[in-house]
Formats: structure tokens, C-alpha cells, sequence
């Protein structure tokens, strides 16, 4: 059963945009604290944008003024809008939603989307 599923990545040139989807089980919106992480080779998965359980949003230095997390509450979705890309931003992207604060006690990850960015 498919809880999470990212589209949206691919190939650009620096300096273009991309947007990522993710499409989550009705649970796991209405429990977890959606986001967005990324991991490139050989370097540890790291946050990328999140909503936190207040609604606000959490941004990696790396990312701000770039990047934008948003939701659709009425379809369960949540978005990264990516623009002025840089090569150091090819990663794959995973969907990520948060239940640790819950009695679930874990994270939930969707399959990942390769983004790659050339110069």
C-alpha cells in the first residue's frame, strides 16, 4: 500500500524551476508533519522544507528564498516549488511525513524522485 508518492523530478539547467508533488494517504495528511527531504550521493538525508504540527513552515538555509512548501488540504497533496536551481541541489527528493510525535512513533517516506540539476 502506497502512503506516499513524490512526481515531478527530472532534468534542468541551473537556474530553472521545478515542482514536486506528493500524494499522501488521508492518514498520514491529517496525522504527520508533511515535508520534504533530499539526499545526494554519499551525504546523509537532510530536511528541505516541513510544516510543523502549528502549521508553520521550516526551511533550509540552503533553500530559502528559492524553494516554497504548500498544501492542498482538500486533496491530501503537498508541493515543493523549486526555482533558480543549482547544481549542488541535485539530490533525490522524498516525501516525508512525521508521526513521532504521535502514538505511531516513526517517520513515513515516500520512494524518492530524482532531481538533476546541470550547469
Amino acid at each position: 500500500q502506497v502512503q506516499l508518492a513524490e512526481s515531478g523530478g527530472g532534468l534542468v539547467l541551473a537556474g530553472g524551476s521545478l515542482r514536486l508533488s506528493c500524494a499522501a494517504s488521508a492518514y498520514l495528511f491529517r496525522t504527520g508533519a508533511m515535508g520534504w527531504y533530499r539526499q545526494a550521493p554519499g551525504k546523509e538525508r537532510e530536511l528541505v522544507a516541513a510544516f510543523t504540527r502549528g502549521g508553520t513552515t521550516n526551511y533550509a538555509d540552503s533553500v530559502k528564498d528559492r524553494f516554497a512548501i504548500s498544501r492542498d488540504n482538500t486533496r491530501n497533496m503537498i508541493y515543493l516549488q523549486m526555482n533558480s536551481l543549482k547544481p549542488e541541489d541535485t539530490a533525490v527528493y522524498f516525501c516525508n511525513a512525521d508521526l513521532t510525535g504521535t502514538s505511531i512513533g516513526r517517520n513515513f517516506w515516500g520512494q524518492g524522485t530524482q532531481v538533476t540539476v546541470s550547469s
